[in-house]
């Protein structure tokens, strides 16, 4: 086992034989060490006890249409009645996106701007880094009250409570926290179009005119023929959730934007796998 991690350089290996010394490489190090505060094992944690059983219906699913996990019974409402899972998809969620999150902190010009909405800021991780890297801003995670409640005690951990408010609601039927610059990660691929273009319009009404709505997603490259993973996340959300929900590049979504109302656009990557794409009002 430890030579075939090494054939797929997630380890290193010094020496041959019964006196190898087996150690991490800088990347495993960094990323795979749940000590280290660049960790991302928490979505492979989340694979392992949940995600897998389901692909052995992929069949089903790409017949049917038809979700393939608790969302019959209703996904998140499922996943949120138990703490310990909620804990378990939020720290896979932050496993998933730290990364891009960061970059992104650093790559858009918040400096232009006084306030951040993240919409759906589970346990407030974007809010969390956007107030570490920018000083001048204050930040609203909005979510789902079960979840606030884990965002707040994340929030008092890293002493930000004065930079950072955790606003609870449903962002379907509740409005967004006013600000200059709203955020949606990893959101709008959970719904379908008409729930899609409902978020759009919403933050395009929440935002003043210069105010910028930022997704950040798996963007598919245009052609449906380059992102492995973006197109690997599409069909994980058929599997999550039926054939109403799916991933989507920036031309779509410069579509629907568009049509709401947003003039002018821009996308920039995050990550090897991760885009942003940005409407501006």
């Amino acid at each position: 086992m430890l030579d075939l991690l090494v054939s797929v350089k997630l380890l290193n290996r010094t020496g041959d034989g019964p006196s190898a010394v087996y150690s991490n490489t800088d990347e495993t190090a960094t990323y795979l060490d749940p000590a280290k505060p660049g960790y991302i094992g928490g979505i492979l944690e989340f694979w392992d006890k949940r995600n897998y059983r389901f692909w052995d219906t992929i069949f089903e699913v790409a017949q049917t249409g038809e979700a393939q996990n608790e969302s019959k019974t209703g996904f998140f409402e499922t996943l949120y009645a138990e703490p310990a899972r909620l804990e378990a998809f939020m720290a896979a969620m932050n496993g998933s996106s730290l990364h891009a999150f960061t970059e992104m902190a650093r790559a858009f010009p918040f400096e232009n701007y006084r306030n951040v909405t993240d919409i759906g800021g589970a346990d407030a991780l974007p809010s969390r880094l956007l107030a570490r890297a920018h000083d001048h801003l204050t930040c609203a995670s909005f979510d789902l009250p079960e979840v606030t409640a884990i965002a707040r005690r994340r929030v008092v951990e890293d002493n930000l409570e004065h930079r950072i408010t955790c606003v609870s609601g449903n962002f379907f039927k509740d409005h967004f926290p006013p600000a200059d610059v709203i955020t949606m990660g990893m959101i709008l691929h959970d719904w379908d179009l008409e729930q899609k273009h409902h978020l759009i319009q919403k933050a395009y009404e929440t935002l003043q005119p210069g105010g910028a709505l930022v997704v950040i997603e798996a963007l598919i490259d245009d052609a449906r023929r380059e992102n492995t993973y973006g197109l690997f996340m599409s069909l994980t959300m058929l599997m999550e959730f039926g054939d109403r929900a799916f991933d989507f590049s920036a031309v779509e979504f410069e579509t629907w934007a568009r049509e709401i109302g947003f003039k002018r656009f821009e996308t920039f990557s995050l990550t090897g796998i991760t885009r942003a794409v940005v409407a501006y009002k």
